[in-house]
């Protein structure tokens, strides 16, 4: 697996920083031909900032977006510095706020890990509780896990975070978001002693900075600053559709498509239209917390592999994913507001690609959907269509740009 698999939506743009591989930033030699052997070879720029800091000891507070490197940037410090670990005390903490990201970071570190003797554990909601105090108990040198459940652990006093070397708080933003930062200060207040802690995030305010100001000891800051979120890498098509002819609109849209994202508001209406699909004939699956995990793993991986082209998500379920080459995003539910349509287009045009972006407006709509196009400057006409369209089948070749809105 190369590092575009994990680009972020926007480019990535930095001060210029000498150009350095992970030999030069200090990065063991082990772990290098590991990266090699996987095809990393040059760091991305949140790497060549924060690694050398990171492997010094240093408190680093790193601003950075979803999908710009931030596993490399901290996991390499953080399986050079960890020690061996007794049963049930870990030496090295992640905290993550969504189960698919502690899986995805479980994937990338597991394996640079084994050759440097270090043994990983990830442990999040969902799951078998039981599976996973076995590897506590084997002696988890570093634990990846979701706050809710690592709580759960230390109830069971199955994990003690007493001997914690290295913590880092991975996407700091979305566990505010998901309110989960009075969890993450109770279990940062159980670390024992001296420590390092590494905190990434997409912002920095609000109560993302008086986490840092609590629990970060004169941290070094580095920021890998996003180009202006713009729109201009996506297809933009705003289609007023009928209640009745909604899912139909949907079902035209996704018979098009190699990869079909549809974001909905609610876990029982990404249900109902998974359902609603398959009487059309698309096959579908949903992912939500609800689900068991395993049935959002199998999902994810499904249609990360292109056996399945239409996934429905909720906004929260989707948060922390990775998937590449997805072709059209379809907002089924019009979002809250325009950073949630950036941040759910953003899914589409990843890497340098390109993509559509389809949003259905029911009549009671328009103006909700008018605000969001003002906030961002896009300029695109409402129009009225039917599911019998056939220009539904290839939105990006249909540019109704100088056909009137409905």
């Amino acid at each position: 697996m190369t590092q575009t698999d994990h680009m972020a939506e926007d480019a990535v743009i930095v001060p210029a920083i000498p150009l350095r591989s992970f030999a030069e930033l200090g990065v063991a030699p082990a772990l290098v031909e590991e990266l090699d052997r996987q095809g990393i070879t040059t760091p991305f720029p949140v790497q060549a900032l924060t690694i050398g800091d990171g492997l010094a000891g240093r408190d680093v507070c790193g601003k950075a977006k979803t999908g710009s490197g931030k596993t490399l940037a901290f996991g390499l410090p953080l399986l050079m510095r960890a020690s061996k670990a007794a049963p049930g005390r870990p030496r090295a903490l992640v905290l993550v706020p969504t189960r698919e990201l502690a899986v995805q970071v479980g994937e990338v570190l597991a394996p640079l890990a084994e050759v440097v003797g270090r043994k990983v554990a990830v442990v999040y909601g969902g799951a078998d509780i039981e599976r996973q105090i076995k590897k506590l108990r084997k002696g988890a040198d570093v634990v990846i896990a979701t706050p809710g459940r690592l709580i759960d652990l230390g109830e069971r006093k199955e994990a003690s975070l007493e001997d914690v070397e290295v913590a880092v708080l991975d996407e700091a933003d979305r566990m505010a978001d998901m309110g989960f930062l009075p969890q993450v200060d109770w279990l940062l207040r159980r670390i024992a002693g001296p420590h390092q802690t590494m905190l990434f995030s997409a912002t920095l305010d609000g109560d993302v900075d008086r986490l840092v100001r609590r629990h970060l000891t004169d941290p070094v800051r580095h920021e890998v600053v996003s180009a202006t979120t713009t729109v201009d890498s996506m297809e933009h098509r705003f289609l007023q559709v009928h209640q009745m002819d909604k899912v139909k609109v949907t079902a035209a849209i996704c018979r098009g498509a190699a990869k079909a994202l549809v974001f909905v508001r609610t876990k029982r209406g990404a249900d109902r239209l998974v359902e609603a699909l398959d009487r059309e004939g698309v096959r579908a699956a949903a992912i939500h917390g609800d689900l068991r995990q395993q049935s959002r793993e199998k999902a994810l991986a499904q249609f990360s592999a292109g056996k399945l082209h239409v996934l429905v998500a909720t906004d929260v379920a989707a948060r922390g994913l990775d998937i590449d080459d997805v072709d059209v995003v379809v907002h089924y539910d019009p979002p809250e507001d325009h950073k949630a349509y950036l941040h759910r287009s953003g899914r589409t045009a990843r890497a340098g690609g390109s993509g559509v972006v389809a949003t259905l407006v029911l009549w009671d709509q328009v103006l909700e959907v008018e605000r969001i196009q003002k906030r961002l400057s896009l300029v695109a006409p409402i129009v009225e269509v039917f599911s019998n369209d056939p220009r539904l089948a290839d939105l990006v070749a249909w540019t109704p740009a100088t056909e009137g809105a409905a």
